[in-house]
């Protein structure tokens, strides 16, 4: 082994470094949310009025609370729409190394975590005091459906086989999914107020993560398997975590439900050995068992409400994006004289 050889095995690359770099400052962030969350204790908040009221916003707020919100989020928003067409226009090749346009990118997410975090705490309100809480929620549940469809020619959908969907769907869905990314993480981020509950501690350093990843847009630990692969798993613990919390008996329907699209989709993409796929498999049965013998088998089939609903959404969007693609190829078809 030369002197060159063993120099650049040991340096580290450039996008792996500031991938955990950005890890470190969310986490960092994180607890900063929840140190500080305590000077917001004093706002006084309407009681809650059931699954569709969003707890979390003011009884009166006012013009400035309404502005600040809606317009750094607008900010940041097209600011991150705009490097995205800047990227996909003038770079297009994926590299181990950072780009003008990541710098960009990490420090304009970097500055709006930090205004979010200001804004919280001078006027509280996010967009949620204007727009119903399933927005929320919807947009980053068809976010990981777009991740299905999109990976579907890789790893396929059921067990490694895959979805027949046309190529052209998914490589639509491919060539255009930052923008619908970006929409979905920054809306969800500015959503909510920076409070430190532990649902929302949890679901701000989910949001951080997909920020970071946004920003790495055309870096090799971009497509990094077990990053995104990552990054698609913690809905599991995101998702079993506020159930819980929320005390209604519902969080194994979540932990198995998510648990079950990766038994079924996710872990078939990363290249496990047959016999890991196998432990995997009786470990996520053998949890299933031990839950639910306790809770009583009648509940058992909530486990697949998830999973059914994930890959039903999968043909919905895939027939949506193919209906899309029909109606332009109409509209561009040369009229006959």
């Amino acid at each position: 082994m030369t002197a060159t050889s063993f120099y650049q095995r040991l340096t580290v690359r450039r996008d792996v470094l500031t991938l955990l770099g950005g890890i470190l400052f969310s986490l960092a962030f994180t607890a900063l949310i929840a140190w500080a969350g305590s000077r917001l204790d004093a706002i006084e908040l309407l009681p809650d009025q059931g699954e569709a009221w969003y707890y979390w916003k003011l009884p009166e707020p006012t013009f400035w609370t309404h502005f600040s919100a809606w317009g750094l989020y607008l900010a940041h928003q097209l600011t991150f729409w705009g490097l995205i067409y800047y990227a996909q226009t003038y770079v297009r090749r994926y590299t181990t190394g950072l780009k003008p346009v990541n710098l960009v990118a990490l420090a304009m997410t970097a500055l709006f975590i930090v205004l979010h975090f200001i804004q919280t705490h001078i006027w509280y309100d996010g967009l949620a005091q204007d727009v119903s809480v399933f927005s929320s929620q919807n947009s980053v549940i068809v976010l990981l459906v777009w991740v299905l469809l999109m990976e579907n020619n890789r790893r396929g959908m059921f067990f490694g086989r895959k979805l027949p969907v046309g190529k052209e769907i998914v490589r639509w869905a491919r060539t255009y999914h930052g923008y619908f990314f970006a929409w979905a993480t920054i809306y969800t981020f500015w959503f909510h107020p920076l409070v430190s509950t532990p649902g929302h501690l949890i679901g701000f350093l989910y949001m951080f993560l997909l920020l970071l990843q946004g920003s790495l847009m055309y870096t090799r630990v971009h497509t990094n398997r077990w990053w995104t692969l990552t990054m698609e798993v913690i809905v599991l613990v995101h998702g079993s975590m506020v159930a819980f919390a929320l005390g209604d008996g519902l969080w194994p329907m979540f932990f198995f439900g998510f648990g079950g699209v990766f038994i079924i989709t996710q872990m078939h993409g990363v290249g496990l050995k047959l016999w890991a796929k196998l432990v995997l498999l009786a470990a996520y049965f053998g949890a299933v068992v031990a839950v639910y013998s306790q809770l009583g088998w009648s509940r058992i089939t909530e486990i697949a409400r998830i999973p059914v609903v994930d890959y039903l959404a999968v043909l919905v969007l895939a027939g949506l994006m193919g209906g899309g693609l029909w109606i332009v190829r109409r509209l561009q078809r040369p009229q006959s004289t």
